[in-house]
């Protein structure tokens, strides 16, 4: 009798610690209830391994398989808090709902998660980034789609979630728009276009919004070509970054005329991508220095300032790309890649990687505090590059140098707190992200 007693308590003790690790996985946690949407970093991890052994990959020979996390069914972007080390992503607890989730990159550890939340697109993930304004941050998602109650025409809009990286305190902002809308979170204010000249403004910190239409631009006087082909590349310090056909400017402050960089037409600057601090421009060089037909002449300006931080000529391509590369900018802000060019903005240096005859078959697509960025040869782009396509390769900014990798060499998306980030798709379709660090 006192045997089966014993055997009966042991029972239960197994059914009850089961119990307690069902709670822990499953139940409620920060941001599933409550008036708030963060709280305290959670201590679940369903699957997240944490420092221990995860899926090993072919990774660059900076980093080791040893140890690291692993997040399975991962959205596909993704937005990086360097400040912080969070990493946020979009995981969808069933078919119309998506929630944001949080990782601790050095560590592992899941960090705050929102409330799941139905968006206006409930068919694909929505878009997600991270904003900063003054010494705020925040994971920004978006998504556009039609709300209607059955009785009247259906509305299209623009919905979106204003996360606090700090604390997953969350803000909606819903604004009325018609088109596809343009996007632009380098900040400070997340800017909304139609891709030419009319934009809404929303301040992260309050939620505020306010519309600019095209007849309150202020073109710059004597530039026939700014009012040509209008378009909002974004904000700076000062005000928005409007480009026309040729030349651009900030309203209210600067105007890329007067801050061409040497050696360049003055009134050909074309702004090609943006960061939350710099400007990467496309210049044509001086009619007499015999290269404007052969060449261009890449920039990159200060955004506050216009400044040029350094420069760098190129070949023109033999095709005309359908949209230029996106900068890249390592997590201090030394370093910045995009295509085919690099920059060491600390140095004021600039390279170009193209053959002799001036092919262009390098694309950079990451690039880290350690001076090391990894792209890959003969892909189209940095998304190709990063989804296996091309020749892997790192380049070394210490001496410009490359050097080809193992062929199923994955590489970084991005590097935060020494951890490279890794995507992969496994054989149930599912997106995985794998952080590793880097190797001691």
């Amino acid at each position: 009798m006192r045997q089966k007693i014993v055997r009966l308590a042991l029972v239960g003790g197994v059914v009850f610690l089961a119990l307690l690790l069902l709670l822990a996985t499953c139940g409620g946690g920060p941001g599933d209830g409550g008036t708030r949407d963060g709280a305290a970093p959670g201590t679940a991890r369903p699957v997240l391994p944490g420092a221990g052994p995860v899926t090993r990959l072919t990774v660059p020979p900076q980093y080791t398989t040893d140890r690291g996390w692993e997040i399975i069914g991962a959205s596909p972007d993704v937005a990086v808090s360097h400040a912080t080390g969070l990493l946020a992503y979009l995981e969808r607890p069933d078919a119309n709902r998506y929630r944001l989730r949080t990782v601790d990159t050095a560590t592992g550890e899941l960090g705050w998660r929102g409330r799941a939340w139905r968006p206006p697109d409930t068919l694909n993930y929505p878009k997600l980034a991270t904003v900063t304004k003054g010494d705020r941050q925040f994971f920004v998602t978006w998504s556009y789609g039609k709300a209607g109650d059955g009785l009247s025409p259906a509305s299209t809009f623009l919905s979106l979630d204003l996360y606090d990286v700090t604390n997953g305190n969350r803000r909606r902002v819903e604004v009325p728009w018609s088109g596809a809308p343009d996007v632009h979170t380098t900040g400070p204010d997340i800017v909304i276009s139609d891709a030419e000249a009319n934009s809404t403004l929303v301040d992260p910190v309050t939620g505020e919004v306010s519309e600019l239409s095209a007849d309150e631009l202020e073109y710059p006087k004597g530039c026939g070509a700014c009012e040509q082909l209008t378009e909002v590349h974004g904000q700076a310090a000062e005000g928005l970054l409007l480009g026309g056909a040729r030349e651009f400017w900030v309203r209210g402050g600067w105007f890329s005329r007067n801050v061409a960089p040497k050696g360049a037409d003055r009134g050909s600057g074309v702004v090609t991508s943006v960061t939350p601090a710099q400007v990467l421009a496309k210049w044509t060089p001086a009619r007499k220095t015999g290269r404007a037909t052969t060449h261009e002449l890449w920039a990159v300006h200060d955004a506050a300032t216009g400044e040029v931080l350094t420069s760098v000529e190129c070949h023109k391509p033999a095709i005309k790309p359908g949209h230029h590369p996106q900068a890249v900018l390592s997590p201090s802000g030394d370093y910045l890649i995009a295509g085919n060019l690099a920059f060491d903005l600390a140095a004021k240096k600039g390279h170009c990687f193209e053959d002799e005859d001036g092919a262009a078959r390098l694309t950079l697509a990451t690039v880290t505090d350690d001076g090391i960025a990894y792209g890959a040869e003969n892909a189209r782009d940095a998304l190709e590059a990063l989804s296996g396509g091309g020749l892997p390769v790192s380049m070394d900014f210490a001496g410009w140098t490359t050097d080809r990798l193992a062929r199923d060499v994955r590489l970084p998306e991005t590097e935060t707190t020494g951890v490279g980030v890794f995507r992969w798709t496994d054989r149930k379709d599912r997106t995985r992200l794998i952080g590793y660090p880097r190797a001691r």
